[in-house]
């Protein structure tokens, strides 16, 4: 178990499903996408499946998001169905999609009062994510975390030259340094393999493109679980 660090870190801390609730909306989505489709020959895992690969595909050609997402449900309805898409089908689920905008944004539990602990023990806080910026800039607005951080990063892609880029920009020691979050695949590995530390807070529906086998810590950096955002104070 890693003892409270007495001297200030920087923490990089994720966003969506580590400050306040993401995929839960999107799961919603795709469960009423499932039902209006309504395949009479697939099951929900198969249609799944394709949602999934679909997804892969649409991320390369248009990033993050919610607009992203709904291009895939779109795309997925195309190649599933065997009715045309009209405009009136086309409308129906882009708004599968779309209503996901609209939620008020769920902060997880403890992690205001954590943020707020984090900063009175002097660590520097940077916020981290990645999709679309007008997206995640909102999110981060309506959140009501932004004065906790020092700065707001939003990225296209979370991955070793994208953490390189960021120790370089702010001039981080990188064994001073954290990323903060609950995706093996996107906070987690690439941050050890860029050489800096980690810490993994899981969530229970976490997005099932973001699974990864956690790699194991390499010599030069250190990796911390926790069960809960909260259970940061115990560390730092």
């Amino acid at each position: 178990m890693l003892s409270r660090l007495s001297d200030p870190q920087v923490l990089l801390i994720d966003a969506d499903d580590t400050l306040w609730e993401n995929n839960i909306y999107f799961e919603q989505a795709i469960a009423d996408f499932m039902r209006f489709l309504n395949h009479q020959e697939m099951s929900h895992a198969e249609v799944r499946l394709v949602i999934n690969e679909v997804e892969r595909e649409t991320i390369l050609e248009r990033g993050y998001g919610f607009h992203s997402f709904a291009h895939s449900l779109v795309k997925t309805f195309e190649r599933l169905s065997t009715q045309p898409i009209t405009p009136e089908l086309h409308q129906n689920i882009w708004n599968f999609a779309h209503r996901i905008s609209q939620y008020p944004i769920q902060l997880i539990d403890g992690v205001a009062e954590t943020l707020n602990y984090l900063c009175g023990r002097s660590h520097h806080l940077i916020l981290m994510t990645k999709g679309d910026v007008t997206e995640q800039s909102g999110k981060v607005e309506r959140s009501g975390l932004k004065d906790y951080f020092a700065a707001v990063e939003i990225v296209a892609e979370k991955d070793v030259v994208t953490y390189r880029s960021i120790v370089a920009k702010y001039r981080l020691i990188p064994d001073l340094t954290w990323m903060v979050g609950n995706s093996p695949k996107s906070d987690i590995n690439p941050a050890l393999s860029a050489g800096i530390n980690a810490v993994f807070v899981p969530h229970d529906q976490t997005w099932i493109l973001e699974h990864e086998t956690l790699d194991p810590a390499p010599e030069h950096a250190r990796l911390l679980r926790v069960e809960r955002f909260v259970d940061l104070q115990k560390h730092f």
